[in-house]
């Protein structure tokens, strides 16, 4: 993990990787999870059976936003700016989901600082190229542009 002392410090790092992440393995059951949080219950996610027979990858597949949703996980084992009190996610300026992620895989996230913007409510918008990756596979699962807002001093106070 890297440590930042401030965001100017973090900004230094404007157009390089910020690291790689540990592998982190998406199970059946937080597939299951991630279908009864969202309601997306289609059978090349949660019936292993059928998906056996019937999906080209002869399992189950992980949701690409369940992928997605790994992020803020991964980010924090990529990075911490000492400084900051609060970081926000924002959104997104662009997500594909490239390649399935079977179930029982292992992805990990490679992290790239493509811009810092000062915002006017005091904090710095920071946008980030991540690179999900599946092990044993060359193709990318998924590629996003995440968007942070983060704040030195609290923008709630």
């Amino acid at each position: 993990m890297k440590t930042y002392q401030n965001i100017a410090q973090f900004r230094e790092h404007l157009g390089r990787e910020i690291g790689v992440s540990p592998w982190e393995t998406i199970s059946q059951g937080q597939i299951n999870d991630f279908a009864d949080a969202t309601g997306d219950h289609q059978w090349i996610h949660i019936d292993r059976k059928k998906a056996a027979v019937q999906s080209p990858y002869k399992t189950t597949v992980a949701h690409g936003f369940l992928t997605l949703s790994l992020a803020p996980k991964l980010m924090s084992d990529l990075y911490k700016i000492n400084s900051v009190k609060v970081g926000i996610n924002y959104g997104t300026n662009k997500v594909r989901f490239m390649a399935p992620v079977p179930s029982g895989s292992r992805v990990r996230m490679r992290m790239t600082l493509k811009e810092v913007e000062e915002q006017e409510s005091g904090g710095v918008r920071a946008t980030t190229e991540c690179v999900f990756e599946r092990e044993g596979s060359d193709k990318p699962v998924c590629v996003a542009e995440l968007i942070t807002l983060l704040f030195e001093k609290s923008p709630f106070s």
